[in-house]
């Protein structure tokens, strides 16, 4: 498998998204190779998830041990090249990234938030849909740049809002259309590769 397939995750919490690209490429139908996973979070459970994978390098890097967010964003950048990484897939990483970390890895990091962009971006995509009163919610795989769930927009998957959802409820559909698209989308984005044209992603060989 080549460089061009290395991804490094950052995660914070539980490592739900992790664990299903693990399977994901376990079975062969997401040809990516996760050489690298950060958290800021000592007691993330996506840190346990990748140890049991088998993953390269896994690292607890601790925010506290930096003298701000730039730096901490440095080190996390230097072991992600150290590890020979192509790709940053955000599963569940809570900080926000520095705008030096965006611009160094421009174009290369991916995330996936609980909502159909640029609907409902920030912490509770899901509880401001619900609140709002929408029909049609999702989620959304995009790049990320120096806007918080402002990057060009790689794939999407609508989310019927029932008349009995409670944002619990309506989070596990979410999750479950989050689960199937964001390895469909890294596979997509390492075999087809894109460009971006203003805001739109173009992508190739389709």
């Amino acid at each position: 498998m080549g460089a061009g397939n290395n991804i490094a995750v950052m995660a914070s919490g539980k490592g739900s998204n992790l664990q299903v690209i693990l399977e994901a490429i376990q079975t062969g139908t997401c040809p990516v190779h996760v050489r690298l996973v950060i958290s800021d979070r000592a007691e993330a459970g996506a840190l346990d998830i990748a140890r049991h994978a088998g993953v390269p390098d896994v690292l607890h890097l601790n925010p506290k041990d930096h003298a701000d967010r730039t730096a901490f964003d440095t080190a996390c950048g230097d072991a992600i090249e150290a590890a020979g990484c192509s790709w940053i897939v955000l599963a569940g990483y809570m900080r926000i990234l520095s705008p030096a970390f965006v611009q160094r890895f421009a174009g290369r990091i991916i995330n996936i938030h609980p909502s159909l962009l640029p609907a409902f971006a920030g912490a509770d995509g899901v509880g401001d849909a619900l609140d709002y009163g929408v029909r049609i919610t999702g989620c959304t795989v995009h790049l990320v740049d120096e806007v918080l769930d402002g990057g060009p927009i790689l794939a999407q998957a609508a989310v019927p809002v029932l008349d009995d959802d409670t944002r619990d409820s309506l989070h596990a559909r979410i999750q479950a259309e989050e689960h199937r698209l964001y390895p469909a989308t890294l596979k997509r984005m390492v075999e087809c590769g894109f460009t971006i044209r203003g805001r739109r992603v173009i992508w190739k060989n389709t």
